[in-house]
């Protein structure tokens, strides 16, 4: 277990104030794109959040997905500052598949747009998507994972000096 902190210690002790703000921001983004997306967070003509009981499920698992993706992104953007490495696999994969990947299509006008532009192949997608939503943001949680675990990889790696404790 110390091991594994030993990726957030190196990250979040290194500019605290920088990599926690990244964190907080992503998450915070993410979290509104994702709420006014599924249709639980009105603007207009008030601010409001409505979380029926049929989409708790969906909302956990889009709080998990903004949270490990503020992460990966907070540390991909120490790992790309403190080496001479460039965007990665761990970039691309994991924090681009997890956002794409965890957005409800067919819940939102995105779905009416797919609709629109695609004709048929856009109504078999939306299907798609709209029947393996909940299976489709779990695959998303162990893709951010994985990218989190391959950052993790390369930050330890990397690190020449290891702090005590």
């Amino acid at each position: 277990m110390n091991l594994f902190l030993l990726g957030f210690k190196i990250v979040y002790l290194s500019n605290p104030f920088f990599y926690i703000g990244v964190t907080m921001l992503v998450f915070l983004l993410l979290w509104i794109s994702f709420n006014i997306l599924d249709e639980l967070l009105f603007f207009t003509p008030i601010l409001y959040f409505y979380l029926p009981t049929d989409a708790i499920i969906g909302f956990i698992l889009t709080i998990i997905i903004s949270i490990l993706l503020g992460i990966v992104v907070a540390m991909n953007i120490y790992l790309i500052r403190h080496s001479n490495l460039r965007i990665g696999k761990s970039w691309i994969s994991g924090s681009f598949l997890g956002v794409i990947s965890s957005v409800c299509a067919s819940c939102s006008s995105i779905g009416f747009l797919m609709i629109s532009t695609f004709g048929g192949v856009g109504i078999v997608a939306t299907v798609f998507l709209t029947n393996y939503q909940i299976q489709l943001r779990i695959v998303s949680i162990f893709l951010m994972i994985y990218a989190l675990y391959t950052v993790y990889k390369k930050i330890t790696t990397h690190c020449n000096v290891l702090p005590n404790g």
